[in-house]
């Protein structure tokens, strides 16, 4: 059998050579992606929320269409003002999860949620956390200008993707009604970290004209549950908080992105002047006597001026939170579990 030898002409290996070089630029731009993975997720996010933009200028201008015409222009050109607002808003997000993907690195989000590391008995903790005590029955009632908030470990639970998470009711009111109603579903691990595992929360207004005035569900936003649309639990707090140390508490993309860092391990009052800032000092010296409470730094990249201050006490958990900017407190005026709480100064 006689064997033949064909020599490629230029033109077909010129492109052999063009299709090679095509490859090797799509594996290398793909790996440099992968290598960026939280920098590209916050770019997709910035597409979605310009999406979002223009679909809700669409409806805005519909409306506006709609109005009598002596009403229409203003109408469009509030919409359009506000269409600008929310594309800047767009940018500052994008911007806010640059930042933390700076502070967590561009590695995939991906945490633990092994059910064989979690406890699914919450009368028998492995580890309890003693900056955020999640024993059945204990309640917590806050204080701020503007509404009461009033939390409660309930004797419930709930699986998710095999995690026992029990259930916190946590309800806000404004003007004593109703304007927010929360079951938080929260899982512990066996070292002591707190898990959040998702929540559903109701909204509820109140509007002018109405009888009787009673406060009507609107919308179910912030609501998320790891493991549905993608969602991903988050740490509400580390087991042993270190000092610098950021998490995410919640990733449910547009919905819930809170994410935390630990700013101090050993807080009382007077120890760190620019964390006694808004501090009420006769409640920080009450339930930091052993230079023992945690203060972190909370915020989220989709309200990315949002920044929050949360102090922790052992054997209490959450005592108080300072809005950074604007000064404004919620502090604890009552819990159902400790005596120190009868001795809670009023704010």
């Amino acid at each position: 059998m006689a064997y033949s030898t064909r020599v490629a002409s230029p033109a077909t290996a010129l492109a052999a050579a063009l299709i090679a070089a095509a490859l090797f630029s799509t594996s290398a731009a793909e790996a440099r992606r992968s290598a960026r993975i939280c920098s590209a997720t916050a770019s997709a996010q910035l597409a979605a929320c310009r999406n979002e933009v223009a679909d809700d200028y669409a409806i805005a201008r519909a409306i506006c269409l709609n109005r009598p015409e002596e009403e229409g222009s203003g109408c469009l050109a509030g919409a359009r003002s506000e269409k600008k607002e929310a594309g800047e808003e767009c940018r500052d997000q994008r911007e806010a999860r640059g930042e933390l993907c700076d502070l967590l690195g561009e590695e995939r989000y991906d945490p633990d949620f092994d059910p064989a590391n979690f406890d699914s008995d919450f009368s028998q903790l492995s580890q309890p956390n003693p900056w955020f005590p999640l024993t059945i029955g204990h309640s917590w009632q806050y204080a701020g200008a503007n509404e009461t908030v009033e939390i409660e470990v309930l004797d419930e639970t709930k699986q998710i993707e095999g995690v026992t998470c029990i259930v916190l009711r946590d309800r806000a009111l404004e003007g004593g009604e109703v304007a927010e109603d929360t079951d938080d579903w929260v899982a512990q691990r066996k070292d002591g970290t707190v898990v959040y595992c998702g929540e559903i929360s109701q909204n509820f207004e109140l509007f002018a004209g109405d009888a009787p005035a009673v406060p009507e569900l609107v919308d179910t936003d912030g609501s998320w549950k790891a493991g549905r649309d993608g969602a991903l639990p988050g740490t509400l707090f580390p087991g042993a908080p270190v000092v610098g140390e950021v998490y995410r508490q919640e990733w449910s993309p547009g919905d819930a992105e809170d994410a935390a860092r630990v700013l101090s391990v050993s807080y009382s009052f007077g120890s760190d002047a620019a964390l006694d800032e808004f501090v009420p000092q006769a409640l920080a010296e009450l339930l930091c006597t052993a230079n023992d409470c945690v203060v972190t730094s909370e915020f989220t990249p989709v309200e990315p001026d949002a920044l929050e201050r949360k102090y922790y006490a052992p054997g209490i958990g959450l005592f108080l939170e300072v809005g950074v900017e604007s000064g404004d407190t919620v502090q604890l005026v009552d819990c159902s579990f400790d005596g120190r709480c009868a001795m809670l100064p009023v704010p």
